[in-house]
């Protein structure tokens, strides 16, 4: 009797409610797959484990009696399949099978060398014709599918993995225990060390993956860094193993990662950046039990009892009152608010609780709290994704007076432009570095990329001619002896590679037909959330196919709700929205990446949408966003923000659009992906309207900038950087 995984993912379900899906998949995949365990593994035993791991602690107790029965009830289940596992391990050790204690490489061997082999990540169709045509068609397609499965059960392992990591990183300590172990005392009152950082040879690890090897981390105090890299080569990684200290960084050198929002609780914004810096905060309530102290003593008058006392006390008190000195402690409130106001939060905002705040203004009040501690070494991982063109303006201008080390992943061209002084290429294992912002970088790299590649060309033009050299006369009596000073020559020679090409990336959105207009209108529309509170005012706006319009303006001034009126979503209190009978929208949220199906793969989530088309039409329609090879055939949850993205886009070109309204659209791509939607985006023949922070991207995709504030959406008669810069003055300008 054979056990499918949907009996085993059943039986889960109903016993442990409550399970997380991913541990379910994993769990009903490694079960269904024993020829692929070890033959001596207690895979039983190993599902106990990993279950138990999946219930809270505080449940623990109260679901042991579940785990016990789901546990026999999937013995029972895998009883038989587990008696002819046994029985064939034991029939291939009485053959002659020996398990090997460590791996051989066959292509070492010559055993296979006229044979196809296959390895993950091979994309088998694109296979040469000619050798494909010398293997049984039936046995390709069994590798394949063998093939299809391994990835799949692969990622569902790196799934669970993931999910168990994410699960340890919930039950880790609070933020000021954290703040405390990792930037201790001593460290914050450090001085006349150097802060520089110089470590060489350091490796980086994700789980089984290798991220950086024998590359050199070299940081020089007070200077800005910009790392990039591609989209899953390890950026937040490494910067979350410096923010551990996994990664040997000196002891006084204090650090400050912002990646998590903050948990909202009955906490003010104002009190919320003040806390962050844990120290102050312990010093401030020191000093103040100490000066109540000190009232009490002093109550005693002159009784000589308590003098070691008090002047116990004021001893404390004077040390204490030093370290706040050297924390600027006094300017703290001042500070803060400071830094809120730039950062969007109102008077009334800063003294609201932090629970009232969305997820997105709970990653600015992080970043608040960071800038307010002022570590000596601050990273920030993709800070624009959560903040506005308003607040990103502020924090460029903000972040070049910068006084400590800054390390900052980010895809934004201009904001790397206004902030960085040094950028980190990340790529191949290591750490590569260029002075100056992206645009030099740029201009560096493509200048010592062409070199090498020139100097590459003459090489091998060098060891052409001696090889032809050799070939013409080697055989010849009169030129023998200089054919073999030729060889020698060429054997001296140091082993040539090929310098590495930068892959560019396309994206292509289908051609849309034409269609007469009014394609899109809104006239005089007005909506509010509630009737006496009205967000957007007579918005009179008239999109067409040709129509490229960029919308900026402060957070909760009403653009996303804006575009929720032009899809329909939302429907306006007083004025009409127009449409075409035939119009189709494409709507790309900000929140769009967060809502596909974990436990799918792209193909399997595009069929699931738009089904009737075979797998290879789904995959090539993927390969037109650079879902290519089996990469969609990973699981959804494994795969990285950046390709999450490009899934969303293959979707959203599927309903073959008019009009795409943009949201959000470039965050979690890197600069490659970037490059390709916008030259997609140019190339396209339909309507684009867009939000966005990035810069560059509205400065190439659109051609109007209209500005939503104070319930109006008006066009902006400047440019990008001239409202940029409007909002920087704004800012400084106030009292």
């Amino acid at each position: 009797m054979s056990v499918s995984s949907e009996d085993i993912a059943e039986e889960i379900r109903e016993s442990l409610p409550g399970t997380e899906e991913i541990v379910v998949q994993y769990v009903s995949g490694y079960l269904t797959e024993l020829d692929d365990s070890a033959e001596d593994e207690d895979v039983l035993q190993i599902t106990r484990d990993i279950l138990e791991s999946a219930i809270p602690s505080s449940s623990r107790k109260g679901q042991h009696v579940q785990l016990e029965k789901v546990m026999k009830a999937l013995s029972r289940m895998l009883e038989e399949p587990l008696s002819k596992r046994d029985e064939k391990n034991r029939a291939g050790r009485t053959n002659g099978l020996v398990r090997l204690d460590k791996v051989m490489h066959m292509s070492k061997t010559g055993v296979m060398s006229s044979t196809i082999a296959f390895a993950e990540g091979v994309d088998l169709e694109s296979i040469n014709k000619g050798k494909a045509s010398r293997v049984d068609v039936k046995k390709l397609e069994k590798q394949e599918a063998k093939l299809k499965a391994k990835i799949e059960k692969r990622s569902k392992r790196t799934l669970y993995e993931g999910s168990k990591l994410l699960n340890q990183h919930r039950k880790q300590q609070s933020y000021e225990e954290m703040f405390m172990k990792i930037n201790p005392l001593d460290a914050v009152s450090a001085k006349n060390k150097s802060k520089d950082i110089h470590l060489a040879n350091i490796d980086v690890n994700f789980g089984s993956n290798r991220i950086l090897s024998g590359a050199s981390l070299t940081l020089a105090y007070g200077r800005r860094y910009g790392l990039i890299g591609r989209n899953g080569v390890g950026k937040s990684t490494l910067l979350r193993h410096i923010a551990m200290r996994d990664v040997p960084i000196p002891s006084h050198i204090t650090i400050l990662f912002v990646e998590q929002e903050i948990v909202g609780d009955d906490t003010t914004a104002l009190e919320s950046v003040l806390k962050a810096d844990v120290w102050r905060d312990i010093l401030m309530r020191e000093e103040a039990e100490l000066n109540a102290k000190l009232a009490d003593l002093e109550a005693e008058g002159d009784d000589k009892r308590f003098e070691d006392a008090r002047e116990e006390a004021q001893t404390r008190l004077t040390e204490v009152h030093t370290r706040l000195a050297e924390m600027e402690a006094e300017s703290g409130p001042a500070r803060a608010s400071a830094l809120l106001a730039g950062l969007g939060f109102s008077e009334i905002d800063q003294q609201r609780p932090t629970k009232a705040f969305s997820g997105g203004w709970r990653m600015r009040l992080a970043l608040a709290r960071a800038l307010f501690v002022k570590p000596a070494l601050l990273l920030l991982d993709e800070p624009s994704n959560h903040i506005d063109l308003n607040a990103l303006a502020w924090l460029e201008d903000y972040l070049q007076t910068w006084p400590g080390t800054l390390l900052v992943v980010s895809h934004d061209r201009a904001f790397l432009d206004a902030v960085a002084t040094d950028i980190v290429h990340m790529h191949s294992g290591r750490l590569d570095y260029y002075k100056g912002n992206f645009t030099q970088f740029y201009s560096t790299k493509s200048e010592r990329d062409r070199n090498l590649r020139k100097e590459y060309e003459t090489q091998m033009e060098y060891r052409r001619h001696l090889q032809a050299f050799i070939d013409r006369w080697r055989y010849n009596a009169n030129r023998a002896a200089q054919a073999q000073s030729k060889i020698k020559i060429l054997e001296k020679l140091p082993e040539l590679h090929p310098p590495d090409v930068e892959e560019t990336e396309t994206f292509k959105f289908p051609d849309t037909e034409k269609i007469s207009p009014p394609v899109l209108q809104l006239n005089e529309a007005s909506f509010g959330y509630v009737p006496e509170k009205i967000l957007l005012k007579g918005i009179n706006i008239d999109v067409g196919l040709e129509s490229r319009i960029a919308i900026v303006g402060p957070n909760g001034a009403g653009k996303s709700t804006l575009i929720k009126l032009l899809t329909g979503e939302l429907k306006p209190l007083a004025g009409h929205v127009s449409q075409n009978g035939r119009l189709r929208i494409g709507y790309f949220a900000q929140h769009h990446v967060d809502t596909l199906n974990p436990s799918l793969n792209p193909v399997q989530f595009l069929a699931s949408r738009f089904p009737g088309k075979t797998e290879q039409e789904y995959r090539s329609h993927l390969g037109n966003f650079q879902i290519s090879g089996m990469t969609g055939l990973q699981l959804i949850g494994t795969l990285s923000g950046g390709q999450k993205s490009r899934v969303a886009f293959a979707l959203l070109s599927l309903q073959r659009p008019h009009v795409l309204l943009l949201d959000e659209p470039t965050n979690h791509l890197d600069i490659e992906g970037l490059d390709a939607l916008m030259a997609a985006l140019s190339a396209w023949n339909g309507g684009v309207i867009l939000i966005s922070h990035d810069e560059r991207f509205i400065t190439t995709v659109a051609k109007e900038l209209w500005v939503c504030t104070d319930g109006s959406v008006m066009k902006f008669k400047g440019d990008v950087q001239a409202y940029k810069s409007l909002i920087v003055s704004n800012i400084k300008a106030r009292p």
